[in-house]
């Protein structure tokens, strides 16, 4: 039984450089496929998008989630929160375990900025427990975020019992950093990069980060490892750094 898992999170901003100025979907698929994670989390995920299939002669046909998972994650879960008229976009997860079950919950905090948590159970070999996986992209202010906080924290007092292994990670655009006491002490989660460094990671903007936007919280793990991956060529895929995070079960 393997009880080591290596982890990433990563805001792929639709699949564009900073500014829109590249499509850089390419790029993005050999980056993810180099980085070699068990379980990726990403946010800002294109469902569909007519008008940029219209417009980019190498645009995928499949959505952005089965293109980046292509041989190397055999299961996906795609969560669409914001539908425009050309498409929709949301949270996904790639995972090399099967998933046996997953659930896109509505937590948006008012119309006009659409979130969801994507919660997937999936299925581990040799483990007696599935491991609980929530990705999260929450609000750009406050009052939405806390609001948005509270229910992530009723999901997993719900549905997550206490001794099952859980990983909650995403863009949290939480600049100051309040969400981890009050994770700590909801869920009684520890985050990875506290963990191994002693404070959240810097993950924003990618060229020289100095936001702590991005997170992996973790419950029954021991962190061995934990990197963000900035500078090139990550900081010409996204505005965000991608983080990872290798773990054993504790």
């Amino acid at each position: 039984m393997n009880n080591t898992l290596h982890v990433a999170t990563y805001n792929i901003h639709k699949g564009f450089s900073h500014f829109n100025r590249r499509m850089v979907l390419h790029e993005l698929r050999d980056g993810l496929h180099a980085m070699d994670a068990d379980v990726v989390f990403l946010q800002e995920v294109l469902g569909t998008h007519e008008g940029h299939a219209e417009r980019y002669q190498n645009w995928p046909r499949a959505p952005q989630y089965e293109f980046l998972a292509d041989a190397v994650w055999s299961d996906f879960a795609y969560g669409r929160n914001a539908v425009y008229d050309e498409g929709h976009h949301g949270n996904a997860i790639l995972s090399r375990f099967p998933i046996v079950r997953w659930e896109n919950e509505d937590i948006s905090a008012h119309r006009f900025e659409r979130r969801g948590l994507l919660h997937c159970e999936l299925e581990v070999p040799g483990w007696k427990d599935p491991l609980h996986c929530v990705n999260v992209h929450l609000g750009l202010f406050a009052r939405g975020r806390n609001k948005q906080l509270l229910a992530l924290r009723d999901r997993i007092q719900r549905l997550v019992p206490p001794h099952h292994p859980l990983i909650i990670a995403g863009d949290f655009n939480d600049w100051r950093i309040e969400a981890c006491r009050f994770l700590a002490g909801a869920l009684n989660v520890e985050e990875v990069f506290q963990l191994a460094h002693g404070k959240p990671a810097r993950s924003f903007p990618s060229t020289l980060p100095l936001l702590h936007l991005d997170r992996i919280y973790v419950r029954g793990f021991r962190v061995q490892a934990a990197r963000v991956l900035h500078g090139r060529p990550w900081s010409r895929i996204s505005d965000h750094a991608a983080l990872s995070a290798t773990m054993v079960r504790a």
